[in-house]
């Protein structure tokens, strides 16, 4: 079983919201390999699933070991349902982070991140990682400290530049106050903003220092990785190193933009990490994005590296948090070689390209959408007359948008990835209409080759991939 001192030679990758769930998460550890749990909108899914009747009473016997006095009750009271929704009645949604976080919305997400940790850790040894995106900015230090309440072992984080992370872990394994900045558009010459925690305020008695987690920034450049080793505000303890064939968002190609002949961004050498100066670093280091293959691992090693990060076998195997019947249909589909994945450079409200996978059986599922934002997870936070901080979205109603500011041509194209990413996981909203919120599943290009690994079977398991992945390793 891999422990801290033994670096594992797979992560399980933490993609979207809750299809890195605990379950998954767990059964990666078991095997001796780097469980990963998502803390992306967490906060929403716990109580979409208590809502949901809190089936197994998992999430409550998490809860009662939350160690902050009494901050379960309150959420229970509000959102937990033990017969579950009625049909068709929609969820009960939270209220939309705003900048500075009130008590209450810190305390629900500390308790969500707490709850997906210690179900992931619990009955065994093996080592637990949380998965953030850096773009989301305001909840990120309420996470950090309700993961590592549950002494969380790695925090991974992509999607942005995650230098003041390792500092905020610092001072958090200490109950110490920690803050980041915060990224306003439009601020005044030499104004900035600060999300701020102060563990103290939650405590009557300061409780003993926590295990201060490791620290893996996912990154897609060798500029990148030598910033953070030499300028981050506290230690970096490895990297993902992510390439553009990886699910979910990828980083935006270097240099001038270019489009292939289904209007994907192209990607060439300049978008290529060169491993042997990532080696120089010092740290370890993990390979992503296509990385899904026994052949692949070999690579990785050869080149110095620790392991590999897989993100899509895991995403569609048992135990992920993916809709069984977008499983189903997705791996039904590849194997009859009728699975796509685009990369789309409009979808997601960040501006980032966006791998979304397109199948036989869901085809419309991507189709038209309402425009909507009343998530708000991507939503940019900008300045405001009299000092005051908002919040726009390229996905909210285009009316909206420009009356905030923003540009009309930024909304072209854009989808709700927030509620789209709740229905992938069967927690999709119900709209006054009745009809429920459709998904959009997203993949690594090498979904399209997952009828090899499959043969004829339907289904396969967290250990089928990790057996798959490093029975040729020796």
């Amino acid at each position: 079983m891999a422990t801290l001192e033994a670096l594992p030679l797979i992560i399980q990758g933490g993609m979207g919201a809750a299809v890195s769930n605990w379950v998954l998460a767990k059964a990666t550890a078991l095997r001796g390999q780097l469980g990963v749990v998502s803390g992306t909108g967490i906060d929403t899914v716990l109580v979409r699933r208590l809502q949901d009747g809190d089936a197994g009473g998992h999430l409550r016997r998490a809860m009662a070991r939350f160690p902050i006095p009494g901050a379960v009750g309150e959420i229970l009271q509000k959102y937990f349902l033990p017969n579950g929704r009625p049909g068709g009645t929609p969820y009960k949604a939270l209220p939309l982070h705003q900048a500075p976080m009130g008590r209450p919305r810190q305390l629900l997400t500390m308790v969500a991140n707490f709850v997906e940790v210690h179900l992931a850790k619990e009955g065994h040894a093996g080592p637990i990682g949380l998965n953030l995106l850096a773009k989301i900015q305001l909840p990120t230090l309420a996470s950090l400290y309700g993961a590592m309440l549950a002494r969380v072992d790695y925090v991974l984080m992509g999607a942005g530049i995650p230098r003041e992370i390792p500092g905020a872990l610092d001072r958090l394994a200490g109950h110490e106050p920690a803050a980041i900045k915060l990224d306003v558009e439009g601020l005044p010459p030499g104004a900035s903003a600060r999300v701020e925690l102060d563990p103290r305020e939650f405590w009557t008695e300061t409780p003993p220092r926590l295990p201060r987690p490791r620290f893996l920034p996912i990154i897609a450049s060798n500029l990148l990785a030598t910033m953070l080793t030499r300028k981050a505000n506290g230690r970096v303890d490895g990297f993902v190193i992510e390439g553009p064939t990886a699910g979910g968002h990828n980083a935006p190609p270097r240099g001038e933009a270019r489009f292939n002949e289904r209007g994907e961004p192209t990607y060439g050498e300049r978008d290529e990490v060169d491993l042997a100066k990532i080696r120089e670093l010092g740290l370890p280091f993990w390979v992503a994005g296509g990385a899904g293959s026994p052949a692949a691992l070999r690579k990785a090693l050869a080149a110095g590296a620790a392991g590999i990060q897989v993100g899509t076998l895991f995403a569609f195997c048992e135990e992920s948090g993916l809709k069984a019947e977008y499983k189903r249909e997705v791996l039904a589909s590849a194997r009859r070689g009728t699975v796509d994945v685009l990369t789309d450079a409009r979808a997601s409200p960040t501006g980032y390209p966006f791998k979304v996978v397109r199948w036989a059986d869901g085809a419309s599922a991507d189709g038209p959408r309402a425009r909507v934002c009343d998530m708000g997870y991507l939503r940019t936070p900008f300045h405001q007359e009299g000092g005051r901080i908002g919040f726009r979205c390229p996905s909210e109603p285009v009316e909206q948008y420009v009356a905030k500011g923003g540009a009309v041509e930024d909304t072209v194209g854009r989808r709700c990835l927030c509620n789209a990413l709740m229905a992938n996981v069967g927690h999709a909203q119900v709209r006054s209409s009745g009809t429920a919120e459709p998904p959009i599943l997203t993949a690594g290009d090498d979904l399209k080759g997952i009828g090899s690994f499959l043969g004829d079977r339907e289904s396969y398991t967290a250990a089928d991939v990790i057996e798959y992945l490093t029975r040729e390793a020796a």
